[in-house]
C-alpha cells in the first residue's frame, strides 16, 4: 500500500511539472504581437492609474496627458533596450557614463515639458509619484518616524535628495533599477546627518549621538 501511494504521488508531480512547463513554454514563446500587447496593457494600466489620481475633469486634457504619459513608457523601453548594455559596458567610467545618459536626459525634459502643457506643477508631481511608487512621500516619512525632532531645514535637505532622486528613478528601467536609485538617496541622507551629528537616539531622546543611522 505504502509504495503505490509513493508511486502516485510520483506520477501526480511528475503531471504538476509537465503543466508547468507547459505554461513557461507558452509565456516564453509568444510572438512579437504578443510581448507587444502584453506590453500595451501594461503601461494602459499604469496610466490608467495615474490619470485616477489626476481626476481630469476635462477629457481633452484627459486625453493629452494619456497619450504622453504612453508615449514616456515606450520611449523609455526603447532607449533601454539600446542603451543598457552600453551602460553595463561602460561601468565606474564616469564620463562615458554622463554622454550616454544625455539622450535620457532630453527625453525627461520633454516629458515634463509636454505634461505642464496641460498640468499645473502640482499635477505634475503626482505623475512623477506615480512614476515612482510614491517612494518620495514613503521614505520622507520613514525618516520623520526616526527623527521626530528634525529641524525644518533638514527636513527640506531630505525631501530635495529625495526629490533629486525621483527625477532619475522616473527614467529607469524596472522597479528594481528604480528601487536602487532611492537606496543610494537614502546613503546620501544619512551621510548628511551623520555630518550634521544628527543620530537618532539623540533626535529621540537627546542622548550622545552615536555612528549609526538606520536606513528607513
Amino acid at each position: 500500500m505504502k509504495s503505490i501511494r509513493l508511486l502516485l504521488a510520483v506520477i501526480l508531480l511528475a503531471a504538476v511539472l509537465v503543466a508547468a512547463g507547459g505554461n513557461v513554454g507558452a509565456q516564453t514563446n509568444q510572438t512579437p504581437e504578443e510581448v507587444e500587447a502584453n506590453y500595451t496593457k501594461a503601461i494602459e494600466g499604469r496610466t490608467a492609474d495615474i490619470l485616477k489620481v489626476l481626476a481630469l475633469a476635462d477629457t481633452n486634457r484627459a486625453s493629452h496627458v494619456h497619450a504622453a504619459v504612453m508615449a514616456q513608457y515606450r520611449l523609455l523601453r526603447a532607449w533601454h533596450d539600446e542603451n543598457d548594455g552600453k551602460l553595463k559596458a561602460a561601468k565606474a567610467d564616469t564620463n562615458a557614463l554622463a554622454q550616454i545618459r544625455v539622450s535620457l536626459k532630453a527625453i525627461h525634459e520633454a516629458f515634463l515639458a509636454k505634461l505642464s502643457e496641460d498640468l499645473s506643477p502640482d499635477q505634475v508631481e503626482q505623475v512623477k509619484d506615480k512614476m515612482t511608487y510614491g517612494k518620495v512621500q514613503f521614505t520622507f516619512a520613514g525618516y520623520l518616524a526616526a527623527y521626530p525632532n528634525l529641524e525644518e531645514n533638514h527636513q527640506q535637505k531630505i525631501l530635495d535628495i529625495l526629490k533629486q532622486a525621483r527625477e532619475e528613478a522616473m527614467d529607469g528601467g524596472s522597479a528594481a533599477e528604480k528601487t536602487a536609485v532611492f537606496q543610494k538617496a537614502k546613503g546620501k541622507i544619512n551621510n548628511y546627518l551623520s555630518k550634521q551629528g544628527i543620530h537618532p537616539e539623540k533626535a529621540k531622546t537627546g542622548t550622545a549621538p552615536t555612528n549609526s543611522a538606520p536606513v528607513p
